[in-house]
């Protein structure tokens, strides 16, 4: 007989994980038979729980304190890892190969592997186990509820190969309607051509056509079923892998039906979510204090947000604090603060005027935090930041002066550019810690709003435009965009965005799908504010002496980033995996020559 091997969830339970539904934490004997399982209602069920834990998570890398303890956008102009033997460094300077690189050897085999879970349980789950019958409530057809979670699984798994690595082998059902499971050892049948990104994008909207409304939009038992696919989920995913398929990395020419696709898609999420009781909507306080309106939604407990569409299971931790937090907080335990915000997201940021820094008569280089953007203050720690317990006299003001604050660097902490990360960070003792629930969003509603903008301007302009980026910018106080060119939108929509969805595994793909390094080089964009440079990377060294003083410069580490193109729009495939499949072909410009191959 056929084994079926499954990632455990008591595992991941053991590490730190867990969920609201029973059903989500179920754990599956690796010993069952295909038989054993899906002749089985509780095996069956868990069989399909398991494949949620291939689910893309932001937070993954903190689970490995030594190579990957710091935000993805480490990877990016956003942010830089103080950690010297962090991944992340070596993607900002171009230095693995397709035999080496590590997260082409983790997002490949790991998203290959939940396709073929997910078509095992669509090709074998049976109705008579499952049961099918019109019921009451969240479990009414449960049988089609089970295949259509699976179904969008699916095609989640086949977006997260889209973003990382371009064009997609679509393995989903073949010409009888039977999905695909191909055996381990079949390398035959895994030597497939790649579909072509821009259409495995809209395979994968498709998918969430055929499911979207046959998943309950919302569940009513959100309790039991918090983090299961819905069908928001589904219209959310179209509406990502739609709006990635205009953009300039899939639509050169720049078809304008691609992007009214992807503003219907966006406005059909909208319109879907107008119609429910209980509809998603931008996170407030009880009091809606526009001051921490955008910090607490990453820090509430996600079960009782309800921005959040989906997220990967809650890790109940103090791992995020530790790697996050400054380095000068210390007691029972210690912080490393590991991802540091470059000056150029700091920037980003605009006045509290509505205008960008170097627009403002009013900014002042010296008094940078004053009269800025709330979601400044809630996303980063800066010199004289207020953090720590008061409850253990621990708050005080954050020092990062040079070179002998409190918190500017440590043996194993510190920052390379003058600040840390404040967003998913909750305010812990150090003298006494505690746990925290953790979850990062794939997708939430503000996003949503933002898709819809970017979309609409693109296919006709600004003008139904402005509705929805300005709810998000309501959220904590900015003023509302109004009379603007459709270049001048498009450039407030990425900054938008940049700001809005940071540390959220967003910047990595939005600046790629944009094509901005095609824009400008190392040596032009120099002339340009911080904020709209890709290429050099910027801190601030603040200077304790009469008044502090800031001055801004070039990062300590990796001032300069590389980026070769078109290499470095997609992670090469595992060098391991051409050779076993060459149809499959590797990315452009990351071929190994028979030199690079030998060793």
């Amino acid at each position: 007989m056929k084994k079926i091997a499954l990632y455990i969830t008591t595992l991941l339970l053991a590490l730190g994980t867990s969920a609201c539904s029973d059903f989500l934490d179920k754990e599956v004997d690796l010993s069952l038979s295909d038989e054993q399982v899906f002749s089985s209602y509780e095996n069956t069920r868990g069989f399909l729980a398991n494949i949620y834990t291939y689910l893309p998570d932001a937070f993954a890398g903190y689970h490995d304190g030594q190579f990957r303890a710091a935000s993805r956008d480490c990877m990016t102009d956003n942010a830089l890892s103080f950690w010297d033997v962090h991944y992340y460094h070596s993607i900002l300077t171009d230095s693995y190969s397709a035999i080496d690189h590590p997260f082409a050897k983790d997002f490949w085999p790991k998203n290959s592997k939940a396709i073929r879970a997910a078509n095992q349980f669509m090709k074998n789950a049976r109705e008579s186990v499952i049961g099918n019958s019109n019921k009451t409530g969240d479990d009414n057809q449960l049988y089609n509820r089970c295949m259509a979670e699976a179904r969008l699984l699916r095609a989640i798994f086949h977006f997260d190969i889209a973003c990382w690595f371009g064009d997609v082998p679509i393995i989903g059902d073949d010409e009888n309607g039977i999905p695909i499971v191909f055996d381990p050892g079949d390398t035959e049948s895994m030597n497939m051509a790649r579909t072509k990104c821009a259409d495995a994008l809209k395979w994968i909207a498709n998918e969430c056509d055929a499911i979207k409304d046959v998943l309950p939009f919302r569940y009513s038992n959100e309790d039991e079923n918090w983090g299961r696919v819905n069908g928001a989920a589904a219209y959310a995913l179209k509406s990502r892998a739609l709006l990635y398929r205009a953009s300039a990395l899939n639509n050169p020419s720049n078809d304008l039906s691609y992007w009214q696709e992807a503003a219907q898609a966006a406005q059909d999420f909208i319109t879907a979510n107008n119609r429910q009781s209980k509809p998603y909507k931008l996170y407030t306080t009880d009091n809606n204090d526009k001051s921490r309106n955008y910090y607490e939604c990453f820090v509430v407990t996600p079960y009782y947000n309800d921005e959040y569409i989906l997220s990967r299971s809650v890790w109940n931790t103090r791992e995020i604090e530790l790697f996050l937090a400054p380095c000068g907080f210390s007691g029972q335990v210690s912080s490393t603060g590991r991802t540091n915000p470059t000056q150029n997201l700091v920037d980003s940021y605009e006045t509290i005027n509505g205008l960008p820094i170097d627009k403002d008569p009013a900014y002042d280089a010296q008094n940078p935090y004053e009269n800025r953007d709330p979601r400044l203050a809630q996303t980063i720690l800066h010199h004289g930041s207020i953090w720590g317990d008061p409850l253990q006299e621990e708050q005080r003001e954050v020092d990062v002066s040079y070179p002998s604050g409190k918190d500017y660097q440590e043996l194993h902490g510190g920052t390379l550019t003058g600040y840390y990360t404040k967003k998913f960070l909750n305010n812990m003792s150090f003298k006494s810690p505690s746990l925290y629930n953790h979850a990062c969003p794939i997708f939430r509603f503000g996003e949503i709003l933002l898709n819809a903008a970017e979309a609409i301007n693109e296919a006709s302009g600004p003008a139904q435009a402005y509705q929805y980026i300005n709810q998000v910018r309501a959220r904590v106080g900015m003023p509302a965009y109004s009379n603007m060119s459709q270049a001048e939108f498009r450039e407030r929509i990425r900054n938008e965005r940049r700001i809005e969805l940071c540390f959220e595994d967003h910047r990595f793909f939005d600046e790629r799908r944009w094509k901005l390094f095609e824009e400008q080089s190392n040596a032009s964009e120099k002339t340009l504010p911080y904020y709209r440079q890709v290429y050099n990377i910027y801190g601030v060294t603040v200077t304790p002496e009469a008044s502090t003083t800031y001055t801004y410069g070039p990062a300590q580490k990796h001032p300069t980033r590389a980026f070769n193109y078109p290499k470095n729009y997609y992670f090469p495939l595992p060098d391991a995996e051409v050779k076993k499949a060459p149809n499959l072909k590797q990315n452009p410009g990351w071929e190994l020559s028979e030199t690079a191959e030998e060793p």
